[in-house]
């Protein structure tokens, strides 16, 4: 929920200053804006809740705290790229990739019930889904309209 609360307020921030200040409003780069502010939001996570969030990766997969951190790492390149002219489709692209990608980590994070704050299997369980799942899918649309659409 924090992720969302923090895209939408920095877009309505962002759509506000440009009319306030520059009397257009540039939609896209607001969008992006936003998005990048989020992705560096939960980037932190990676590093403050590596834990918890290395028991979202399935077991058989090593180096689970390393990948934590490489996909923190992987955000904050994201977000940068989301601002750069030149590289705002392929960072797009690559930004719907890692949304589907990182889909199955959730999903497995709920029927786990694992809060992945504290690493313990206390969390909101499968009810999550039905929230988390449309999320994905509205950041997922949200990356297409403000950065590939034309």
């Amino acid at each position: 929920m924090k992720p969302l609360f923090i895209l939408l307020l920095t877009f309505l921030v962002t759509v506000g200053v440009q009319k306030l200040f520059f009397k257009t409003i540039n939609y896209s780069l607001s969008g992006r804006i936003a998005m990048c502010t989020m992705l560096l939001f939960t980037a932190l996570g990676h590093f403050v809740f590596t834990e918890g969030m290395s028991k979202m990766i399935p077991n058989f997969i090593p180096l689970r705290s390393s990948i934590v951190t490489l996909t923190g790492v992987l955000e904050i390149m994201l977000a940068i790229g989301l601002l750069l002219p030149n590289y705002v489709k392929i960072t797009g692209w690559i930004l719907i990739l890692f949304l589907l990608l990182i889909l199955p980590t959730n999903i497995k994070a709920s029927l786990e019930n694992l809060n992945y704050q504290t690493g313990n299997y206390d969390g909101k369980g499968i009810t999550y889904l039905w929230f988390r799942i449309p999320l994905q899918l509205f950041f997922i649309a949200w990356v297409y309209f403000f950065t590939l659409r034309k």
